[in-house]
């Protein structure tokens, strides 16, 4: 090119370049300004897009796997297996873990419902063995998920592959087709689960407990200081660390609460984490509660280490977390807490005198002494709650580096007999008459039975949708049952309509069929998250009459078909509520808050007349237990309130306290059993008077929530609170400093602990006032309840007793 174009050409490129540039500047702000919006209103439904995640997936998938199957192979078998293994396997599950992890779920799904879509095949011709082999996988798949999130998150696949081959009568030659169809899915799910926008591996609340955790240490530490006059601390800046960790508290527990399914019995990561926010709201009861520390107070310096070494353990333990640690420095802090406490305690034993003579007219010798010891009980108190807080940091990252065979097991990464009895453990804790899972699971075994009986003796062209149908709207009473039952009838005529016009509009032409399957597919993913469980049913209707008339076109009369067989399946699953435990999950959850009350507040009864009476010598193992198991029934029956739909919920508040009420009373029991687990001199005669001080109060505190739970489950009135016992609280002084104090008259190991110990208990009876009027809703509840069955036949009071 001669020279002179070139320097003409030069100018009108670079023009034509910032043209360009300009324009696809213009188009990406006006992309983002349409699509921001959009992605805001998905990120408020729907949380890290998870749910938009699997809807985008499966319907890329679905119509690929089902494409093979129609144009290629013309084996609609094999399609139909594939598109319903693309929707179980992409848009039911939602594993979380590391890629690696995810991957082993997937395959580990894939080949489960392979199995279970054989054995469906081979038994779908006869109808009794089609029953009795619906019966035990239903059973069994539903109530394994106690076991781990790995089998509660795949049941739902699982069970639609096993009704699927079991509703579609086949000769055993069939089942090749069905199980490659199914196959086929499970491996593209595998691969768009992995590979096309994969969820991140992440916690919801990980960020938030760590927030938590890092405020809380900064309140003991800024509280230490303020105490112990360093590095010029004042009011101000104690206040406003406390307001900050306050906040953070307040934060952490919405975030919990606000999330629609609690990961409380899902991995055991997640337990654990469930287990910190309630221990860091525990932990920060504690220090809303100390009294502010003075120079003055008995051992403040003592105290101040102990704080101090709280909060090194604290942050530690977030470092950990965030993946910035090791566990061998969170065990160095851990011990160093531990030396802090035994000098603290070391400190009150050869400091405080039990001497009765006191110089102040105002304070009675009792008063003096308890109120000598208040600092050094929350240093202690702090010491319990900051130890669990470490060991259960401790079970996350532990959990975090464990196999993929042992979180499929849900196990720990100890030894195998013990990880075995472990699974044993849940399991046996759920076969108790209260247990929701335990409901549900033969509620859902005996609906989906009578459904497939129902569908082979009726005849109905499609029992697949018999079957389906019931699975889709059994719920846990009859009332929301029949509420899901018009909502899914709606929907699917809704959906019917839509479906017809689309079908009506297109007539047979199938390319248009093919465009629009995706498309229906993704509403099908979004609607019943976004808007709600009637368009769910409308969208998956839409979807499946394009599906079913790109394989054999019959236009709308496909949807007159499923409608029909939908309503069958509804009426199953109604009768089914109507028999079994119909009184749905409110007054489950009653029976399981006041079960966890009961066996809870046993448990610390048990824990003091134990370990503080030499003449008592038995453990407090199966207490322990036996609250630990009603504590995790109450966390489903709590679950299954929060996801029940139409049924008349209880204030959000109200329920939650109760629920953390629980938690509390079993953390005041760990620590008196790790307080006495600790001594040496626990059984001797001296302690008698003084145990047996203890075991009166405790016993008049205790009785109060057994009463609570009388009165959440026959809807009587629930007590006053027990209120503060200066008497009580003067005999077990006088009963210490009469028995267990050493020559030099100061008080002995044991006295300390007899009078820490009366503080756990009063910790637990300071409760009763925060929880008397959400029990008292409750209980008002219940009693308006059984006033309105009075009028009902005695066969109905029956079933709803």
């Amino acid at each position: 090119m001669p020279s002179h174009q070139a320097g003409l050409e030069a100018p009108t490129t670079g023009r034509l370049g910032k043209r360009v540039e300009t324009l696809v500047s213009h188009q990406r702000k006006f992309a983002v300004t349409c699509t921001q919006p959009m992605l805001q209103a998905l990120r408020a439904r729907d949380p890290g897009l998870l749910v938009t995640r699997r809807a985008v997936r499966t319907a890329i998938v679905l119509p690929a796997v089902f494409a093979l199957g129609i144009e290629v192979m013309h084996d609609p078998a094999f399609a139909t297996f594939a598109a319903f293994g693309a929707f179980a396997q992409i848009l039911f599950v939602g594993f979380t873990g590391s890629l690696a992890d995810r991957a082993w779920y997937q395959v580990l799904l894939a080949a489960s419902g392979a199995g279970l879509v054989a054995l469906g095949t081979l038994v779908s011709r006869w109808t009794w063995a089609a029953a009795l082999m619906m019966a035990v996988v239903a059973f069994i798949v539903h109530y394994a998920g106690v076991v781990s999130s790995i089998f509660a998150n795949a049941s739902n696949p699982l069970l639609l592959a096993f009704i699927l081959a079991v509703s579609l009568p086949a000769p055993a030659s069939t089942v090749g087709n069905h199980v490659a169809g199914w196959v086929v899915a499970g491996g593209t799910a595998l691969v768009a689960n992995l590979f096309l926008w994969p969820a991140p591996a992440s916690d919801p609340l990980h960020a938030q407990v760590l927030r938590c955790c890092r405020l809380l240490a900064r309140w003991l530490r800024t509280g230490a200081a303020f105490a112990c006059g360093g590095d010029g601390t004042t009011v101000a800046d104690r206040d406003a660390v406390a307001a900050d960790a306050r906040e953070s508290v307040v934060a952490l527990n919405r975030a919990f609460y606000s999330t629609p399914n609690r990961p409380s019995a899902l991995t055991t990561s997640t337990r654990a984490t469930v287990r910190l926010v309630d221990e860091l709201g525990w932990l920060a009861a504690i220090l809303e509660n100390a009294p502010p520390d003075a120079a003055a107070h008995l051992g403040i310096a003592n105290v101040c280490a102990v704080k101090e070494a709280a909060a090194d353990t604290l942050d530690t333990g977030c470092d950990l977390l965030a993946g910035s640690n090791s566990l061998e420095q969170l065990d160095l802090d851990l011990d160093q807490l531990r030396s802090a406490l035994v000098a603290m305690e070391a400190t009150a034993t050869t400091t405080l005198s039990l001497d009765p003579t006191c110089n102040s007219e105002t304070v009675a010798p009792a008063g003096r002494v308890v109120s000598a010891l208040e600092p050094t009980f929350r240093a202690q108190e702090i010491t319990f709650a900051v130890s669990a807080i470490a060991n259960n940091v401790r079970t996350v990252v532990a959990a975090e580096h464990r196999s993929w065979w042992q979180r499929l097991l849900g196990q720990q990464s100890a030894g195998r007999s013990e990880q075995l009895e472990v699974v044993r453990w849940r399991a046996r804790a759920h076969l108790d008459r209260h247990s929701v899972w335990l409901h549900n699971s033969i509620r859902a075994a005996v609906a989906l039975t009578l459904a497939v009986v129902i569908a082979n003796a009726t005849g109905v062209q499609h029992s697949f949708w018999v079957v389906l149908g019931t699975l889709s709207v059994l719920r846990s009473n009859a009332m929301s049952t029949g509420q899901n039952i018009l909502a899914a009838i709606g929907g699917t005529l809704g959906g019917l309509v839509i479906g017809s016009a689309i079908v009506i509009a297109i007539g047979m032409n199938d390319t248009v069929l093919w465009v629009l399957l995706p498309v229906a597919v993704c509403l099908a993913g979004l609607a019943p998250a976004f808007i709600g469980f009637a368009a769910g049913q409308a969208a998956f209707s839409i979807a499946l009459l394009i599906l079913f008339n790109i394989i054999a076109p019959a236009g709308w009369r496909i949807g007159l078909v499923r409608i029909e067989d939908i309503a069958i399946g509804c009426a199953v699953s109604l009768l089914v509520g109507l028999l079994f435990w119909p009184r749905g999950a409110a007054a489950a959850m009653r029976d399981a808050l006041a079960e966890a009350y009961a066996d809870s507040a046993t448990y610390v009864q048990v824990a003091v007349a134990t370990l503080t009476d030499a003449s008592r010598t038995f453990g407090v193992e199966p207490e322990q237990l036996r609250a630990a198991a009603a504590a995790r029934r109450l966390d489903d029956a709590f679950r299954q309130l929060m996801t029940e739909r139409g049924a008349q919920q209880p204030p959000l508040a109200d329920v939650t306290r109760l629920v953390t009420g629980v938690a509390g009373i079993r953390l005041a029991a760990d620590a008196i059993v790790q307080l006495w687990s600790q001594a040496e001199d626990r059984f001797t005669d001296r302690a008698q008077a003084s145990a047996a001080e203890l075991a009166a109060a405790t016993g008049q505190v205790t009785g109060w929530y057994h009463e609570l739970a009388g009165a959440l489950q026959m809807g009587s009135k629930v007590p006053d609170p027990v209120t503060a016992d200066d008497a009580s609280a003067s005999h077990l002084v006088d009963a210490v400093r009469r028995d267990l104090q050493d020559d030099a008259g100061h008080a002995t190991p044991t006295a300390i602990r007899m009078i820490w110990t009366a503080d756990h208990v009063d910790a637990t009876r300071r409760l009763q006032q925060t929880l008397l009027l959400p029990a008292r809703h409750a209980a008002t509840q219940q009693a308006q309840l059984r006033a309105s069955q009075r009028h009902l036949p005695r066969i109905a009071r029956r079933l709803l007793a």
